[in-house]
């Protein structure tokens, strides 16, 4: 008789996916920085060089800033103390400023992100054998590749949100129909792909990080809580 599917465990795949999610963080994060350096500079003036030529120049000069930065003083002290400053200073709006542009970037991005993902298992696992059977290095380049895809989607809105969250208050009182006219006036088409490289360069390690730790997570959950 052939072995019967495992139901469905709600809180195995919560504390599996919050693992995953510390993975692709733990091995992301430094990037994430630098896209959003290159995402919010400003334009070059006339004649001037841009404030970062690339990811590598914008990783340098902003692990020296930091450096330097570690000694003065900071205008926010920890994730904390920002959420209480911007709700002094801006209420509940302030905290959710930028979420129509995250949901336009979440929505199809994420979409894309687990197709992708659960496609090319399908298309990996050999012939007889069980998807929770694929191997490491399977997960990986899946996961991996499923990240690349999500990012090819997300880029544009993600810059939108970038700009906006980090924009002065009021600069943009229609939201991201502002952002994108600005962007394409000043900047052309190509400012919606601003820190292409960085996000590209994280995709793939990021998610295949992702990816694994949720399946490493979930056949510890498995064997070591197997009625859970």
């Amino acid at each position: 008789m052939a072995e019967q599917p495992k139901p469905i465990s709600p809180l195995k795949n919560l504390l599996a996916g919050g693992f995953g999610g510390v993975c692709l963080v733990f091995v992301g994060h430094p990037l994430d920085t630098v896209k959003v350096r290159l995402q919010t500079q400003p334009p070059s003036l006339p004649g001037q060089p841009p404030m970062y030529s690339g990811t590598f120049d914008c990783f340098r000069k902003t692990l020296f800033r930091e450096i330097q930065a570690s000694s003065g003083e900071t205008k926010y002290t920890g994730t904390l103390d920002c959420a209480k400053k911007l709700y002094q200073e801006f209420g509940i709006r302030g905290i959710y400023k930028g979420t129509v542009l995250t949901l336009m970037r979440d929505v199809p991005a994420s979409g894309m992100y687990f197709m992708t993902y659960e496609w090319l298992k399908n298309i990996f696992t050999p012939e007889g054998k069980r998807v929770s059977e694929l191997s490491a290095p399977r997960i990986l380049v899946a996961g991996g590749v499923a990240g690349i895809f999500n990012w090819a989607v997300a880029i544009p809105p993600d810059v939108l949100k970038s700009r906006f969250q980090t924009a002065p208050p009021g600069k943009y009182p229609n939201g991201f129909r502002d952002v994108l006219r600005e962007l394409i006036r000043d900047e052309g088409v190509t400012s919606l792909y601003k820190g292409f490289n960085a996000v590209m360069i994280r995709a793939f390690p990021a998610n295949a990080a992702c990816f694994l730790g949720f399946e490493v997570a979930m056949k510890f959950l498995n064997w070591a809580t197997p009625n859970l």
